[in-house]
């Protein structure tokens, strides 16, 4: 079992920035790597980025590059979603997740475990 621990969302002018960070804990070995999602009200649960725990392989979907950037810290076992130059269409639920392969084109159907996400929401 792992267990994931969003923190970090919160309301934002557009243009503005923040950090969401997701603590691992539990059999963290497992995962091969973690990643990010969102879900917007109405919409589907979408991939945004994922990293490897190890080396420094990372995927961002299309409408992010540039502006987001995923990162961890081994040694916290933390994985860290920083968002600069949000739209109001980043505004959504933002998950954290355990996954068994790095790909961008991830879906929550490959996800292992899911944290219980953090609200971010962007004004105009």
């Amino acid at each position: 079992q792992v267990q994931l621990v969003e923190s970090g969302g919160g309301l934002v002018q557009a243009g503005g920035s923040l950090r969401l960070s997701c603590a691992a804990s539990g059999r963290t070995s497992s995962s091969y790597a973690m990643g990010w999602f969102r879900q917007a009200p109405g919409k589907e649960r979408e991939f945004v980025a994922a990293i490897r725990w190890s080396y420094s392989s990372t995927v961002y979907v299309d409408s992010v590059k540039g502006r987001f950037t995923i990162s961890r810290d081994n040694s916290k076992n933390t994985v860290y979603l920083q968002m600069n130059s949000l739209k109001p269409e980043d505004t959504a639920v933002y998950y954290c997740a355990a996954l068994p392969f790095l790909s961008a084109k991830l879906s929550g159907d490959n996800v292992d475990y899911w944290g219980h996400g953090t609200q971010v929401t962007v004004s105009s």
